[in-house]
């Protein structure tokens, strides 16, 4: 007789994020991800103490991918805009996850501000500076527009409210972009005047 196969924690996680694609986060449980795995639950329970232990795992893979996703963007692009649309895209082709990550409750970020602080954002707003030309400040309020706007269009269309258009997407996320960036530059220009 064969040995059985082991199964590996990150087999585990894998089929986490497998039950969260199929039918959302919260059916992630010991069943559902043995049943994944073709398995009993023993395996899973060995490797999680928890049902919430092996959902924040799962999270934080989904995190990470969704992270490199986003900002895989094309050289000629706009590192803000390419971002923005990515982003918009991620909820387009994953809308189980993307509420997973932003609707979950999971992410260790309570606020917005908290966000742009959180050490996933620094390669972000990286090139975004970078692509702006602006200070790490206005840099920062830029992102603040830009994600705001970009996070509605997502979660509409993430829970089905509405059609992905992307030329459409694309004009506004450009007309949120040119509308911050003017603002932090009249901002910067009437800094200037007071100094």
């Amino acid at each position: 007789m064969p040995p059985k196969a082991r199964i590996a924690k990150d087999m585990i996680i894998n089929a986490a994020i497998e039950v969260a694609k199929q039918s959302g986060y919260e059916n992630i449980n010991a069943r559902t991800v043995s049943a994944q795995l073709r398995c009993s639950t023993q395996p899973v329970m060995y490797h999680f103490s928890t049902i919430d232990a092996m959902k924040r795992a799962a999270y934080a893979q989904v995190n990470h991918l969704h992270s490199e996703y986003i900002m895989t963007i094309m050289p000629e692009q706009n590192p803000i805009l390419g971002i923005g649309l990515n982003y918009i895209r991620f909820a387009v082709e994953e809308p189980q996850l993307f509420c997973f990550l932003f609707q979950s409750g999971y992410a260790e970020e309570n606020s917005l501000l908290e966000m742009i602080e959180s050490e996933e954002l620094v390669p972000v707003l990286a090139a975004m500076q970078e692509g702006a030309g602006l200070s790490a400040e206005k840099t920062k309020q830029i992102f603040l527009t830009v994600a705001l706007f970009a996070h509605g269009y997502a979660s509409i269309i993430a829970n089905n409210g509405m059609e992905y258009d992307e030329k459409l997407v694309a004009e506004h996320l450009e007309r949120a972009w040119n509308g911050a960036f003017l603002a932090a530059m009249q901002e910067e220009k009437e800094h200037e005047e007071t100094v």
